[in-house]
């Protein structure tokens, strides 16, 4: 047995990259190529892969510390059977550069041990004709395509997206399970699909079921080991030749389950191949729950999260479901009278339309936002007159200065409204139970009108930005939105709402809270009227801001929602006051 130092091998262009997790302890054993922790820099992260097979003696990392490439990261006791393992495990994936420290050790009696090995790369399926059908993705029949994103003669690699599907209750990409080139495509635009059909034909390398193999060569880009079956798992961790348990294609996988550490606070417990692989779906990954070893998140446990959004079996789509089931049917569980239902086409021509998804998802929370939260809703006026010159001299010297951000009159709300919220904590605040939960952050939601229905991004920590800055992205969120681009997570984490008709018309309307949140406020076109100057005892023409600020009654009082609107009136009417 030998002591061996597993150093940063040349991962890239980078200086110095932070630790941020430690997949193995002291007396663990490893095998070549499994993670022993991962590290992030400015621009990605990944995991670090041992080089040897044999015992964790030390670590010479702990989490925070900065290595770079050459830094001795753990000490293993390496024998050197072992150690030849690797080298031979690692020949299809061009891994040499691990494995020449003792490669030449290796005796003829040892180089027959691992022949089963190769097997998997034996059997390149290069020249195989493969189907890619569609995966099981839920609990859902006929679900539509709507966007194509490759075409014949594209090269497409393992998981990724082949073209875009949508239900009823969401839209998701389909991946391939084929790596190569694509041949002939089953679907177009428009076409019904069911878990089974077969969409493409791929002149490929590998399929779904021989991943493992690709798996082992690249564990920066790969799903995480968790996956294994226990047995396999635990027999490699007993450091048995990977070619001694079957002769299959997973018999090439030497990687057992990882064994993390602690992750550090606020980082979701995956790999950084399965962070990727979720911000490809859209997937949150505080939401999923993880089923590997230590609550680790793997690849599945990524797709089931996938496939229960698709089903509409997570609780929030669930009661929305419930809302729209009860509407629709006998009185929305109230008591009232069912729906009625009316043949209107013997009245005279009809077209049908189906809703679109957001208009059927949205309407499902706001019926249930209507029929459970107490509304009230107080209207005011603000004298704008002074804050809408100066939005426009900003943006004259913007345009001077050839600045591509236009200034809004919301982005000067948002700002005022900031300032209420600090001055009005309640309003600020969210219904859990018989508790109030005060929240001590600032994200701002606005109601943005898309082709496809109402969207409502979230303007995140509005308390520390500018007005510029918030104008910035309050435009990017909103092209986002039009063009269906918006994430889970610009969607989220909303303090209070805005709901603006100002370009439009209108005098007042009562805006429907967005629950969790206690408070919505809805702004009408702003026009110019006479008002009465005490001073001069005469009326002045002035422009005015129509606010109508709907509140959940069980939360505020009718005093505190009347406060609220009076002091944003005065901050907008005032801008100085903002700095009190």
């Amino acid at each position: 047995m030998a002591l061996v130092d597993i150093k940063v091998p040349d991962i890239g262009d980078f200086d110095e990259v932070g630790v941020i997790e430690l997949l193995v302890q002291p007396g663990d054993t490893v095998q070549a190529e499994q993670s022993l922790i991962t590290v992030e820099s400015d621009k990605a992260s990944m995991e670090i892969p041992s080089s040897h097979t044999g015992v964790v003696k030390e670590l010479k990392v702990q989490l925070g510390d900065k290595i770079k490439q050459g830094s001795v990261i753990v000490t293993l006791e390496s024998g050197d059977a072992e150690q030849s393992e690797p080298k031979q495990a690692q020949a299809p994936a061009e891994q040499a550069p691990a494995a020449p420290e003792k490669g030449a050790s290796a005796t003829p009696a040892q180089a027959p041990a691992p022949a089963p090995a190769p097997q998997p790369a034996a059997a390149p399926a290069a020249s195989e004709t493969l189907e890619v059908r569609v995966p099981d993705i839920g609990d859902f029949k006929d679900v539509a395509v709507i966007e194509m994103l490759v075409a014949v003669g594209d090269t497409v690699t393992l998981e990724q997206s082949l073209f875009t599907v949508e239900s009823d209750k969401a839209s998701m990409e389909i991946p391939s399970s084929a790596e190569g080139v694509i041949k002939e495509l089953r679907v177009a635009i428009g076409d019904k699909l069911n878990v089974g059909d077969l969409v493409a034909i791929v002149q490929g390398q590998t399929t779904r079921s021989a991943a493992p193999a690709a798996q082992v060569q690249s564990p920066a880009v790969s799903p995480p080991a968790v996956a294994q079956p226990p047995a396999q798992a635990a027999s490699q961790a007993a450091g048995a030749p990977a070619a001694a348990q079957t002769p299959a294609p997973q018999a090439a996988q030497p990687v057992p389950a990882h064994q993390p550490g602690t992750p550090t606070p606020g980082l979701p417990h995956a790999s950084p191949s399965v962070r990727k692989f979720a911000r490809e779906l859209g997937v949150p990954l505080a939401e999923v729950k993880g089923t590997g070893i230590k609550g680790r998140i793997t690849q599945e446990d990524v797709q089931s999260f996938t496939r229960s959004v698709m089903a509409g079996s997570l609780q929030t789509q669930a009661q929305a479901s419930g809302a729209a089931k009860g509407s629709a049917g006998a009185g929305g569980g109230l008591d009232l009278l069912p729906w009625p239902k009316v043949d209107f086409a013997k009245f005279g021509p009809v077209e049908r339309k189906e809703l679109s998804r957001i208009k059927k998802i949205s309407g499902a929370n706001l019926s249930r936002n209507w029929v459970m939260i107490p509304h009230v809703t107080n209207n005011d006026e603000a004298d704008i007159t002074a804050l809408e010159a100066f939005r426009v001299q900003t943006n004259q010297e913007g345009e001077k200065a050839k600045s591509p951000v236009k200034v809004t009159m919301l982005a000067f709300v948002i700002k005022a409204v900031v300032a209420a919220l600090k001055k009005f904590p309640e309003f600020n605040a969210s219904l859990d139970g018989d508790a109030l939960v005060f929240k001590q952050y600032y994200h701002i939601g606005f109601a943005a009108d898309t082709p496809n229905g109402l969207m409502v991004p979230v303007l995140k920590d509005a308390d520390q930005k500018g007005i510029l800055q918030i104008s910035q992205e309050m435009g990017e969120l909103a092209k986002k939105a039009r063009d269906g681009k918006l994430g889970m997570g610009d969607m989220q984490g909303g303090c209070f709402s805005i709901s603006s008709l100002g370009g439009i018309g209108g005098t007042h309307f009562t805006p429907i809270i967005n629950a969790p949140e206690v408070a919505i406020l809805g702004l009408s076109r702003s026009a110019m009227k006479p008002v009465w100057n005490e001073d001069k005892e005469k009326f002045v023409p002035r422009l005015v801001l129509p606010l109508s600020l709907s509140y959940d009654h069980r939360v505020i009082d009718g005093a505190a929602a009347a406060r609220f609107n009076a002091y944003l009136g005065q901050v907008l009417a005032d801008y100085r006051r903002i700095l009190l």
